[in-house]
Parts: C-alpha cells; sequence; structure tokens
C-alpha cells in the first residue's frame, strides 16, 4: 500500500508540473504578442572603434526595423543570395574618425552623386544636367566668424573662429604670381618674356580671402568624354574658338558646351593622325614604351597631350598666359596635365633628363636667339637619346627669311651634338646624344660651352638660364631607364644622386615607400570608393619618391598625378620622371603655377609639419581652397600637433573636415584630415 501511494504521489507530481508549464508557456505567448503589436523598437549597443575601413564611432542606435512588420515565413524561404549595393558620386563625409584598418567595412555612408544612375546604382557618363548637389552648395553669406568645436584633453570647447570671405567677382581665374600686375610694370625690361614669369606678392599682399568660383559653375564633365567637351560655364572665355577655331582647336557646341576636335595649328586633321606621322618617321619612337614622358611647349588646348594619354605616354602640356591665357585653364578642365610655364629668363621647373620626347608644334618661340639659350634648355631637360620634334614654317616653307631661320637651326643643333634622325613634310625630328664623348671631341672655342662641372642641373628654383651644355652623368645614370611600364617599379640609378640621410639601402627606402602608398591607396578604393568619384586630376603636395601616384597606377585609378617636390627638401624629381611620372620643384610658403580649381584631390603627406617653420599654414591652406575644384577633396596626412589648427582654417574656408586614423590607432603621433569643398556662393 505504501508503494501504491508513493506512485500516486509522483504522478500528481508530474501532472503539477505538466499544468505549470502549460499555464507558462500560454502567458509568454501572451506576453509576446502584446509586445510585438505595441513596441517594436529595439536597441543595439555598438562597441567598434573608429577606423579608416569602418567609419562610424561608436553609438547607440535605434533599430531601422522600427513601426516595421515582417513576414516571417517569407524571410526564412528566401535563398537569393545578398549583394552589397554598389555605391556612385561622391562620397559624403560626415564620419569623426577612421583608420586604415584591414578589418572588414561596415556599410558605407551616404553617397552623394551627380547626374544620372544607371539601375545598378552607378553613375552614367552620358548626363547632360551637372548641376552641383544642393548639399555641397554653401551660402556662405557675409558673416565673420563661424562657430567650431574642438577637443582640449577630453574637453569641448566651443569657439569663434574668424571665417575667410569671398574674394572680388574679377578675381574667380586669380593666379597670384603670374597676375601680379604691380611686380610686372615695375619690370626693367619685357623684350624676353619676362613679364610670363613668376612675380610673387609681397607676404603681407599674399590672398586672404576665397577665389570664387564663375556663375553657373557645374561639376566637371568626367574624363574620359571630358577630353572631347567642357562646360562654357566653367571656363567662359570664347577668345581661343574666335582665333583658332578654323585650325580645329576648339569650337562652341550650342550654349552650353565647347567642343575639342582634337586638331592643332600643324596637324588641323587630328592629333592621332599626326602621332601615326611621327612614328612611322622614326619607328624607334615607340610611344608608352620607350617613349613615356613628353613635354610639349606651347601646347594650345593640350590636344596633343590629351591623344597620347590612350599610347600610355603622359605629357606634361605648358604655355605661358600670354594673349590666348586661358589655354591652360581649358587642357585642365578637359582632364589633361598642364601647367601654365614659359621660356624666357629663368630654368623651367623640372630636372635635367627629364623627358624622353619635347615637341613644339608652332609654339612661336625663337629657338637660337641670345646664343641658343632657349634650345639649350631643352636640352637640359631631355633625356640621353631623347628626341626633339619640330613642327614649324622654317622646316617647310621655302622664303628667304624662313630659310634663315632652318639654316640657324641645322647649326646650333650640330653644335649641341643632337642628330637630324628625319624631316619630313613639316616636321623634323633631332635626338640628343647618349653620353658625352661627341661633347668633348669638339674643336676648343666652340659656342655653346660646357657648363662649369659643380653647375647642377636640376637646381632649378629662381635660377636664371645658363648658355652652356649641361653634361650627363659619366656613369650613364639618366639615360638607361627601363622601358614603361616596368620603369614605374624600378629603383632608378639616379636614386643615389638624391642628398638625403638614410640608414637602409635607398634600392630598400624606393621600395619600402612604393608598398607603404600601394596598402593606403588600396584601402582608400576599397573603403573610400576612389573609383567611384571620377577622380582625374590630382596633387601631391610632398611626393617623395613618387610612391603615391604610382600606387593609384597599380589600382588602376584613371587619373594623373602632379607629383610637388617641396624646395625645403632633398629634390627626388629626377627619380619621379625616372619612373615614368609627371612633376614640380615647387615652394609651398608662394602660390603655385595654375589656375583656380584646377583638381578634384589635393594631397599633402607630411607638408605642414615641415613648412610651418618657414611659412604660416594658412597661407598654404588658402592655396589649397585655390586651386582644388569646389566638390573637391583634401587629404591630408599628418603629426597630431597641427591637426587642431588645420581644422580650424578648414572649417574658416568653408571646408567640412572629419578628423581620421592612421592604421596605427588612436594612440598615434599622426592623424587623417579629409575635408570636403563646398561650392560657396556669396
Amino acid at each position: 500500500m505504501k508503494l501504491l501511494s508513493n506512485v500516486d504521489f509522483l504522478k500528481n507530481q508530474t501532472a503539477i508540473r505538466f499544468a505549470a508549464f502549460v499555464f507558462i508557456s500560454i502567458a509568454f505567448f501572451y506576453l509576446g504578442k502584446h509586445s510585438s503589436d505595441d513596441s517594436r523598437q529595439l536597441i543595439f549597443f555598438s562597441r567598434q572603434y573608429p577606423t579608416e575601413t569602418t567609419p562610424s564611432p561608436p553609438y547607440i542606435a535605434i533599430s531601422p526595423n522600427l513601426n516595421k512588420e515582417f513576414n516571417i515565413s517569407a524571410l526564412i524561404n528566401t535563398t537569393a543570395p545578398e549583394t552589397e549595393p554598389k555605391p556612385s558620386g561622391s562620397v559624403k563625409n560626415k564620419e569623426k574618425s577612421v583608420s586604415e584598418s584591414l578589418a572588414a567595412p561596415l556599410p558605407p555612408p551616404e553617397i552623394k552623386n551627380y547626374g544620372i544612375v544607371d539601375e545598378n546604382g552607378t553613375m552614367s557618363d552620358a548626363f547632360e544636367t551637372g548641376e552641383f548637389d544642393p548639399d555641397l552648395v554653401e551660402n556662405w553669406g557675409n558673416g565673420t566668424e563661424i562657430q567650431t568645436e574642438t577637443d582640449k584633453e577630453d574637453v569641448r570647447f566651443t569657439l569663434r573662429v574668424k571665417k575667410f570671405g569671398l574674394c572680388e567677382e574679377s578675381m574667380k581665374e586669380y593666379i597670384p604670381c603670374l597676375d601680379n600686375v604691380e611686380a610686372i610694370k615695375r619690370l626693367k625690361s619685357t623684350e624676353r618674356g619676362e613679364r610670363f614669369e613668376r612675380h610673387c606678392p609681397e607676404k603681407e599682399k599674399g590672398l586672404n580671402c576665397l577665389v570664387p568660383a564663375p556663375n553657373g559653375y557645374r561639376p566637371p564633365i568626367p574624363w574620359p568624354r571630358s577630353r572631347d567637351e567642357v562646360w562654357f560655364s566653367n571656363v567662359p572665355h570664347t577668345r581661343l574658338v574666335d582665333d583658332k577655331g578654323g585650325q580645329n582647336w576648339i569650337s562652341k557646341k550650342g550654349k552650353d558646351k565647347f567642343k575639342f576636335p582634337g586638331g592643332g595649328t600643324q596637324f588641323i586633321h587630328g592629333a592621332d593622325q599626326y602621332l601615326d606621322q611621327i612614328s612611322k618617321m622614326v619607328p624607334e619612337i615607340t610611344f608608352g614604351h620607350h617613349i613615356r614622358v613628353v613635354l610639349d611647349v606651347g601646347c594650345g588646348v593640350a590636344s596633343f597631350g590629351a591623344y597620347l594619354l590612350s599610347r600610355n605616354v603622359i605629357t606634361m602640356s605648358i604655355a605661358p598666359k600670354d594673349v590666348h591665357e586661358n589655354q591652360i585653364q581649358f587642357a585642365l578642365e578637359r582632364g589633361v596635365p598642364a601647367m601654365v610655364a614659359a621660356f624666357a629668363t629663368r630654368r623651367l621647373l623640372y630636372p635635367s633628363q627629364a623627358f624622353d620626347l619635347i615637341h613644339c608644334s608652332r609654339c612661336r618661340i625663337n629657338w637660337t636667339r641670345d646664343d641658343g639659350i632657349l634650345l639649350l634648355e631643352v636640352n637640359r631637360m631631355l633625356r640621353a637619346g631623347g628626341y626633339f620634334a619640330w613642327a614649324a614654317q622654317p622646316v617647310y616653307k621655302h622664303e628667304e627669311a624662313l630659310e634663315e631661320q632652318w639654316q640657324e637651326m641645322l647649326n646650333l643643333t650640330t653644335r649641341l651634338c643632337w642628330n637630324l634622325v628625319k624631316k619630313e613634310g613639316y616636321i623634323a625630328i633631332w635626338q640628343k646624344p647618349f653620353n658625352n664623348s661627341c661633347y668633348l671631341s669638339r674643336e676648343a672655342g666652340i659656342n655653346p660651352p660646357l657648363c662649369d662641372p659643380d653647375d647642377d642641373p636640376d637646381n632649378v628654383w629662381y635660377v636664371n638660364l645658363k648658355a652652356c651644355i649641361s653634361q650627363l652623368p659619366k656613369n650613364g645614370h639618366g639615360a638607361n631607364v627601363a622601358p614603361w611600364p616596368a620603369r614605374l617599379q624600378t629603383p632608378p640609378d639616379r636614386l643615389e644622386s638624391i642628398r638625403i640621410d638614410s640608414y637602409i639601402a635607398r634600392k630598400e627606402l624606393f621600395k619600402a615607400e612604393s608598398k607603404y602608398w600601394n596598402e593606403i591607396v588600396a584601402k582608400y578604393v576599397r573603403a573610400r570608393y576612389w573609383k567611384k568619384v571620377k577622380l582625374r586630376n590630382i596633387l601631391d603636395m610632398r611626393a617623395g619618391f613618387g610612391g603615391f601616384a604610382a600606387a593609384l597606377i597599380d589600382n588602376q585609378l584613371d587619373a594623373w598625378v602632379l607629383n610637388a617636390v617641396p624646395v625645403s627638401g632633398p629634390n627626388t624629381l629626377p627619380v619621379i620622371y625616372d619612373r615614368g611620372l609627371i612633376g614640380v620643384m615647387h615652394d609651398w610658403c608662394e602660390p603655385f603655377d595654375t589656375y583656380p580649381r584646377t583638381y578634384d584631390l589635393v594631397h599633402a603627406a607630411g607638408l605642414f609639419s615641415v613648412e610651418r617653420k618657414r611659412c604660416n599654414m594658412s597661407t598654404i591652406m588658402l592655396e589649397m581652397d585655390r586651386i582644388l575644384r569646389p566638390g573637391g577633396r583634401a587629404y591630408i596626412r599628418d603629426s597630431v600637433d597641427v591637426m587642431d589648427d588645420l581644422q580650424d582654417i578648414a572649417k574658416a574656408m568653408g571646408w567640412h573636415p572629419a578628423l581620421l586614423n592612421t592604421s596605427e590607432g588612436p594612440h598615434a603621433s599622426y592623424r587623417i584630415l579629409i575635408c570636403d569643398k563646398r561650392l560657396l556662393r556669396g
């Protein structure tokens, strides 16, 4: 009997447990249903620290599924794979900090775009509107201060910063060192082109305002369409159309565009046909192989250089700001490398043995004047074994005066030891010798003489022209560069001539710099969508060996880079040109020789921490603003101790800055400041 009572007790206990379980289940069901009806808000806590590939600070966020209902069965049965949305347009950066971590990125930031977006979310080149996104236009007004916030020792301060005002409307194309009317009036002589050279204003009279864009300014037409057409409102000048329209340079297309047929004064039937003719004349001129870097003198609207780009040749197109003062501005608007420069009384700002070919088509330069001093400057910049192509009336016309000019040219080039390789039609092509043997075997007293052995042919900053022949290095450096594209990553022999303090082998230093920038640019391409934001014209303000520009090529960005080498550091320009890149010497305490709104991206690595010892940082920042296009971006990588000042200056210029971490993390001594430039209206 006792055993039976125990069994009954266990049965009763099991029944009680089962009943309790059913009751609790029903209670939770009704509670869950009530909760889902009345409160669909979920709170997410993030501990993600800021990195460049995950551009979000720590946050508490409301679920994006707030007030949404879902068919759970449909979600479970869905089998389609997830795909990452394709961004388009330019990335709008509202992040406060980012780093170069290799971690997988969070969902990308909001993407701003111009023009038409196709069904994949990618911006189409075939758009006609081209208006600025309203979020990128800012009413700058006439106020004198802006409010800014800064962090000091984990305490946030609100400051009032005096903002820079807009310059006068007449300064919308202002180039400070070339438009210095007062200095030009004081020149003792202008017969040798002195007025086209640099005459910078005194520091106290320098630029202290923001150069405005012309009325109706639009985002530039993307490359490669921009090679053939640009917006009229961005370069609203018709002088070249009136003067050169019959020579197939440029024409007006409707009311809102300029058209570039690809012709020139000596090649009205098109640059491609002209380039083919040069290749047939001298088969050794293999564009994109042994001929990689070219200088086009008196370039017009730079169609010669524009069409060489498709042959893997990069051309520095130069012309003075003369009666056709906007020709370089047109070239840059097209997305073609170009600078304002003139053969006058000073050396051009390029190193010795820089160019594989130098071209002059009706460039209106008297090469034989003053004992051939201008052609001697060509000789200095021309690589050993390089070519000089001259297309001009003295080559093919048989008038007495022109025949005399041709004979003078023949005599001068013979004394320079140049070899006339071919003369055909209206083109003559010479080749420079590979070494000094011809120079040394000339008879005594022949002019021009050899330059003094202590003359540095790479010293170009405010150096007067010299009527002497720059000797080639006895070791053959500069003459034996690798063919393109191998030369991009091949350490050149001229590395050994660079005056730097190096604790490791220079070739290893060269390779380390290339690897460093390749990794960084690869992350920019992946995390910042650089291939989607239509970067074309890029300036590297402190280029080193050109590793940043080389990385852009390795990562297949369809852009070109002008590598600036500051005079305050070692002259690495010869290495940059030996790599098959282009660059220029410059002092960033002075304005740059280019038009406003030239570049889509301005890159400065370690520049301000060096130059602040020599000049005011706001001077450099104002110059960056002048040459940066509205909608463009500045990437500043520098030490922490300059970042607060740079952020304040950026805000005072109307830029939108975001401070980012490097891959070393938040406690590193370096930061990255990314600044977006808006289109400012008065």
